[in-house]
């Protein structure tokens, strides 16, 4: 999908946007909010960027979103930001999604079919959750007042409240990278038909 360098790095500032408003989507419902950790539409828009950008662009659309926040800007979940956010017990979910962006772009560059991206889609999931939720618990346990009687077991029970929904969600970005993904071939497989048309 990612044309040029320029064509890249526009995209790349996309996605750090469209985080930021999946960040802050349902901030304004209390609901969506677990023993302080919010449900976000973060997940899936960190998967896109992988599929759709590939690993450069993508994880670099993530990394620039993790910055922009730490900077100060109110981009992270419930409009807040700044360099403290590194303390906070859902920091692991924001690392978790450079990493996401990363395994997402590795797999479908090498296979762009349903099923690689499907499997790219699944694998960031799970990639999300164990290192959120080991953060969290971390957190909690270590520099933050934990809930009464937290644990271990507790941490991921917190967590499958918002496992369907990111299933949901990651299924739902393999449709959408799919049909993208063959709308709009990227401009390397672009020149190599190019060049075969031009040998023939």
């Amino acid at each position: 999908m990612v044309k040029s360098k320029l064509h890249g790095m526009i995209l790349a500032s996309l996605f750090a946007a469209l985080m930021g408003i999946g960040a802050n989507i349902t901030s304004l419902l209390p609901f969506f909010v677990i023993a302080g950790v919010p449900i976000t539409f973060q997940p899936v828009v960190s998967l896109l960027a992988g599929t759709l950008l590939g690993k450069k662009y993508g994880t670099l659309a993530m990394a620039l979103y993790l910055f922009i926040g730490l900077a100060g800007i109110p981009v992270f979940a419930r409009f807040s930001g700044g360099i403290s956010a590194i303390l906070s017990p859902t920091f692991g979910f924001l690392l978790a999604f450079i990493l996401v962006a990363w395994i997402a772009g590795v797999i479908t560059e090498k296979s762009k079919s349903f099923r690689s991206i499907l499997v790219a889609s699944l694998i960031g999931t799970v990639v999300v959750y164990i290192i959120g939720t080991n953060w969290l618990y971390l957190a909690y346990k270590f520099w933050f007042d934990a809930p009464e009687g937290f644990s271990y077991e507790m941490a991921w029970t917190i967590m499958m409240v918002p496992l369907p929904k990111d299933i949901a969600l990651s299924i739902l970005s393999t449709m959408i990278s799919y049909k993208v993904l063959r709308a709009f071939p990227t401009m390397e497989h672009s020149s190599t038909t190019i060049k075969h048309e031009v040998i023939r």
